[in-house]
């Protein structure tokens, strides 16, 4: 009788979707042949096939060895070794349809076989073309490309995760390449929050970039904010700190009022100024808000003499040439009152202004920035910066516009000029305005269940943490519950999962494990993934760089694969330096670099230049000026 090439054992225990296999005595462990390719029996991480009646079931290798052997079989042969543990994880019905999980399972003496590749190509192969996306290889076939289905990839998020220097960022990068193909998804909606601004170059030519200090020449845009797209909570945390109950209701009203004047002096249609929350995106003018509570806080004042006991005037202190300095809002300088005096005539005599709120520490604080050039992507937002009678020249459908709907497939929201001390707040500002922005227009031609949405979280370790509460864990935790019902998806990129919240990376439907060396960073994965693949996340310090195993709902089956890496001139600005380097370009470098590199002389100038400029931009004329000015001083 022939014998099936493929044939490699027999089942001989099950216990849930865990299935031990017995090697066959005519199965030689190591190499086999069939149809002509070579396949190793045995390797962990590897897929047997159960046929059961008119259904085959699938498994992954997760033990080999006397240690996968049954418990009384141990017993009576302590030194057996032609053992196999599988973990189950999917079954193909005789039509050829693959399905995750199985119906039934197998029992006593069923026969296990090797998968092929031929059976790799029926699995792996996308059922509809359209759904799916390849990015790359299966690592143990070069033949066969590794698909990932985009509805699910998108809509039922998905996180990558890897250590530092294992690939991650150029991964991001390969990736979204591949999704945003103009060809295939000419109208792709890809929104990335770039914490150390490394994706600029990747993405070339079908990115939208957006930075706080742009460079026109390179086409970047300039990251504006306006302070009234936040919420109240987001707005004051942001302008005045911590707060108290009675000073947040007093600031919440003077809010409300001046959010209606600027109504009345720009109606905006269908929008009635009576039916204004403290909530409500609508202009209003921050620095009116500064000055008017700067005076209830510092006025001191003079009672108008022969009047009555209310009748007071401000008691300003007054320049050289008699003129009363009152400040002024616009350009952020305070008024200056007299100070307060008890004693001599009643002309003379001042005292402080009435009802004054109590939070001086907190204006100077906001004025402060209102005048720190760092915060003007936010408190002073060009086209969206409100006059001082609250009107604007831009709304805020140009600005989200220009987030999720201008003409690149990706657009990247540059945040590393944003202060670190804000940065949380900022991200948790931002999604929460693209999130309310999509979900109110939801069922709208611009809505995300018309064109879905997808936000990729760099880093997201830094704000994402396990006791971290802030307004940016709140946004992705109501993307990650809610998100899905309304096309807004989520993509979180971090190279320390066990640090992110579990009830934000237990939502994730698919994960992208690169290398991870960390035993709990691994424990954390394993742990958020929906199929029992303990052995295999057993591979994940060992994977090579730019490797990763993907599991999840975007996959039929779990793949270890090779992501195609974007070419040279689209890599991230994450390329490790090079301590011994040739100035190769594959390595990223123009010219001679590293310690090998011929000594010249040296001048500090430019970077101190850019140290107090805050930029990383490199002008090549000025930096040349500062150079000759050290010579010249030498």
């Amino acid at each position: 009788m022939k014998v099936d090439p493929s044939f490699i054992g027999t089942v001989q225990d099950v216990m849930g979707t865990t299935v031990t296999v017995a090697l066959s005595n005519e199965t030689i462990t190591g190499i086999s042949f069939i149809d002509g390719e070579c396949y190793r029996i045995g390797q962990v991480g590897s897929f047997v096939r159960i046929p059961v009646g008119f259904t085959d079931l699938y498994g992954l290798v997760s033990q080999v060895g006397a240690g996968a052997a049954p418990v009384s079989e141990l017993e009576i042969s302590p030194y057996g070794n032609r053992w196999l543990q599988i973990q189950l994880i999917g079954e193909r019905m005789r039509d050829g349809q693959f399905q995750r999980g199985v119906s039934q399972h197998p029992t006593i003496e069923d026969k296990v076989h090797i998968v092929t590749e031929r059976d790799l190509h029926a699995i792996y192969g996308p059922s509809d073309p359209i759904d799916f996306v390849s990015i790359g290889h299966l690592a143990s076939a070069e033949s066969i490309p590794a698909y990932i289905d985009i509805n699910k990839l998108v809509t039922r998020h998905s996180s990558i995760v890897g250590s530092t220097g294992c690939g991650k960022s150029t991964t991001v990068a390969g990736l979204l390449n591949s999704i945003s193909d103009r060809s295939q998804f000419p109208s792709a909606r890809i929104l990335v929050l770039d914490i150390h601004g490394e994706y600029s170059k990747a993405l070339g030519d079908r990115a939208r970039v957006i930075k706080v200090g742009a460079d026109t020449s390179k086409n970047e845009n300039e990251l504006q904010i306006p302070f009234w797209a936040l919420n109240f909570e987001e707005m004051t945390k942001f302008a005045f700190g911590s707060l108290d109950n009675s000073k947040y209701a007093t600031i919440s009203d003077w809010v409300i009022k001046l959010k209606r004047e600027s109504l009345e002096n720009q109606p905006i249609n269908g929008i009635d100024p009576d039916a204004i929350t403290v909530d409500s995106p609508t202009p209003f003018c921050l620095h009116k808000l500064w000055y008017e509570l700067y005076k209830k806080d510092f006025m001191t004042i003079v009672p108008r003499p022969g009047g009555a006991a209310d009748e007071v005037d401000p008691a300003y202190a007054q320049d050289s040439h008699g003129n009363d300095l009152i400040g002024d809002a616009m350009s952020v300088i305070p008024p200056i009152y007299r100070t307060v005096k008890t004693t001599g005539p009643a002309p003379e005599r001042v005292q402080w202004g009435r009802e004054p709120i109590g939070i001086r520490q907190q204006l100077s604080t906001l004025g402060s920035k209102l005048r720190d050039p760092r915060y003007n992507f936010i408190c002073n937002p060009g086209n969206w910066k409100p006059n001082i009678d609250g009107k604007i020249d831009s709304d805020l459908d140009s600005l989200i516009q220009g987030w999720i709907g201008n003409e690149s497939p990706v657009t990247i929201l540059d945040l590393s000029g944003i202060p670190s001390s804000i940065l949380n707040d900022i991200i948790g500002a931002v999604l929460r305005i693209i999130y309310d922005a999509v979900f109110w227009g939801r069922n709208l031609p611009e809505g995300a269940r018309e064109r879905p949405l997808l936000l990729i979280l760099e880093e997201a370790h830094t704000y994402l943490g396990k006791e971290n509460s802030g307004s940016a864990a709140l946004a992705v935790k109501r993307v990650a519950k809610e998100g899905r019902k309304y096309g807004v998806g989520m993509m979180v990129v971090s190279q320390r999962p066990s640090e992110i919240d579990a009830t934000i990376l237990s939502q994730c439907g698919t994960i992208i494990a690169m290398r991870l060396a960390n035993n709990i960073d691994r424990g954390h994965i394993t742990g958020a993934a929906s199929d029992n693949l303990k052995g295999l996340f057993e591979m994940l310090p060992i994977l090579r760089t730019g490797e990763a195993i993907i599991v999840g709902e975007a996959v039929s089956l779990p793949i270890r694969t090779l992501i195609d890496p974007p070419t040279h001139d689209r890599r991230p600005d994450s390329i490790d330096p090079k301590v011994a380097a040739h100035g190769s370009e594959e390595d990223g470098f123009e010219g001679p670099g590293g310690w090998n590199q011929k000594k010249e002389v040296e001048n500090y100038k430019p970077m101190i230049h850019q140290w107090r400029t805050q930029s990383s931009k490199y002008n090549h004329d000025f930096h040349k000026t500062l150079l000759n000015e050290g010579e010249n001083n030498e």
